[in-house]
């Protein structure tokens, strides 16, 4: 059981004495200079000696952070084997790499096209950011709302710099990826009369997140499994992507596999490949704890640029505004925001509100940081510090009863150390969330490199710098069902050459022209908690 400091203890009175307060005095939003302001000097973004200058690729002279230049700048882990690529293991129309909710969305509707298909996958199918989603999904499909409101909301919370046609794409389909999820037989959250229930989130204008209770994307996750499971969809997992393969005319024509466990190569030849891979939270940016699953260490981003693809806005994370702080078993664990949606404030030592809770989630991360590290009001913990999310305003302001209804996997998580946060605030500090940034695609979802599609978080440019809370899950069902879509069709007209791995030797010449020095070897695949030798 967790056991409060005397200093926790103290500031826990201050903010149950400032309840009645904050209740009737709504906190006063920033101006978009303050916004700014608040960004420039706390977010991690900016922290210009966290980044490097990549030396090759295609992002040549662009930044990005330290953790990931090492690997796209590592070597290859085929360097100098012998691979013999007449040896085909595996041969299908289309190659899905990722077992997440982006992978097998593509794999379902390059499946309804008649295509064979196979997920290959490095942990099991499910076990990806998908199934830790808690909050929602949007889509503009109630009468006062619009997929135009949606595309402005989305397009301001991104500091105007979304790729137009990628954000168009995820805002017009957004209603139809609903419909097509509840079909599947997700269990959204519905009035009585079967009208879906929907919240606010931080940045929207509208309430338009749909939800599942607070495990959103453990139900979705369920339903695509059980949906590619009854199909017939084959999956491999266990299995790695470690790199990709070409035919002689430079289409991306499969890729190279590595068994997790026996370390194997086995050849995977396909028609099309969509990468799914997911983001990078444990690559742990700047030291930063992480919501993110086991296997998130940007793999999909390594292997595409080592194949001649283009990154766009690799150097942009998300901080998720909520991770929990305390207890220590927990550090880093996604808190929803739609603890926020509920009527959650965030409050300091003091016990004052010192931050809009539903402001876009860089601006209340960066507010957080700064109360932390400047202004001096924030708590000690086991692991550093963190601020208080009022969690008890929630049963307060809608009536007793909703943590349990609408949150109960939040109730769940902090009661299994005695916390109740229908009675106790919770301690919080931002968590490395979400990888905004990416492999740049077309609104086909494709890549310069022919014959290659990608989905989910490895795409750059969807979200702009900034994601706004619920379009990650929609992002995964519309550009999932787009790869599969596009993939599903374009392997009827495929016709691949001899293949061949040629490029994997010219990056490696292309490091040693660049005087590039380094015992990486990439992609990461897996965390290394191991402790170290002192």
């Amino acid at each position: 059981m967790y056991n409060y400091s005397e200093e926790q203890l103290e500031s826990m009175k201050k903010v149950e004495a400032s309840r009645d307060y904050r209740l009737h005095n709504l906190h006063v939003r920033m101006t978009a200079e303050e916004k700014d302001e608040v960004l420039a000097k706390f977010h991690p973004d900016y922290i210009t000696s966290a980044y490097e200058e990549l030396k090759v690729g295609q992002n040549k002279g662009g930044k990005v952070l330290h953790e990931l230049a090492a690997l796209l700048q590592g070597h290859s882990r085929i360097a100098n084997q012998n691979i013999d690529l007449s040896k085909i293991d595996y041969d299908v129309d289309v190659l899905v790499i990722g077992g997440g909710g982006a992978g097998s969305s593509a794999a379902i509707e390059a499946h309804e096209r008649g295509a064979k298909v196979m997920i290959a996958t490095k942990l099991r199918l499910g076990d990806a950011n998908t199934a830790m989603a808690e909050g929602g999904i949007q889509a503009a499909d109630k009468p006062n709302d619009s997929p135009a409101i949606h595309y402005l909301d989305a397009l301001g919370g991104g500091h105007f710099k979304n790729k137009p046609e990628l954000l168009y794409k995820l805002v017009n389909e957004a209603p139809e990826a609903i419909l097509w999820l509840n079909n599947l037989g997700v269990m959204f959250d519905k009035e009585p009369d079967g009208t879906m229930v929907t919240t606010h989130g931080g940045g929207t204008s509208r309430k338009r997140m749909h939800a599942c209770r607070d495990y959103s994307g453990s139900e979705i996750m369920r339903t695509l499994r059980d949906e590619v499971f009854n199909r017939g969809i084959t999956v491999v997992d266990f299995t790695a992507a470690i790199e990709l393969i070409k035919d002689t005319d430079g289409k991306i024509a499969g890729a190279v596999l590595m068994n997790m466990e026996t370390k194997e190569i086995l050849i995977a030849r396909a028609k099309t490949v969509v990468i799914a891979t997911g983001g990078a939270g444990r690559l742990h940016y700047q030291g930063f704890p992480t919501s993110n699953h086991y296997g998130a260490t940007a793999d999909g981003l390594v292997l595409a640029y080592r194949a001649g693809a283009k990154l766009l806005y690799p150097e942009t994370l998300q901080y998720h505004p909520t991770g929990a702080a305390e207890p220590t078993q927990i550090y880093g664990a996604l808190v929803t925001e739609k603890v926020r949606s509920l009527g959650a404030q965030l409050v300091n030592k003091e016990g004052e509100a010192f931050v809009y809770s539903l402001e876009t989630r860089d601006v209340t991360a960066s507010s957080i940081i700064r109360e932390c590290k400047e202004r001096g009001n924030g708590i000690k913990t086991t692991d550093g510090e963190g601020v208080w999310l009022d969690t008890p305003l929630i049963d307060i302001i809608n009536g007793e009863g909703t943590i349990e209804k609408r949150i109960p996997a939040m109730l769940r998580m902090f009661g299994k150390y005695g916390i109740d946060i229908r009675k106790e605030p919770i301690l919080i500090y931002p968590t490395l969330h979400y990888q905004n940034g990416g492999i740049d695609i077309g609104a086909n979802g494709m890549t310069c490199i022919e014959n290659l599609y990608v989905a989910g978080e490895a795409v750059g440019g969807i979200h702009g710098t900034n994601r706004l809370m619920g379009n990650s899950l929609l992002d995964i069902i519309v550009f999932g069902r787009n790869a599969g879509q596009q993939a599903g069709e374009k392997c009827k007209s495929v016709e691949l050459k001899e293949l061949t791995l040629s490029h994997v030797d010219e990056f490696e010449k292309e490091l040693a022209e660049a005087g590039i020095e380094s015992e990486v070897c990439s992609p990461k695949l897996l965390p290394d908690y191991r402790r170290k030798a002192n």
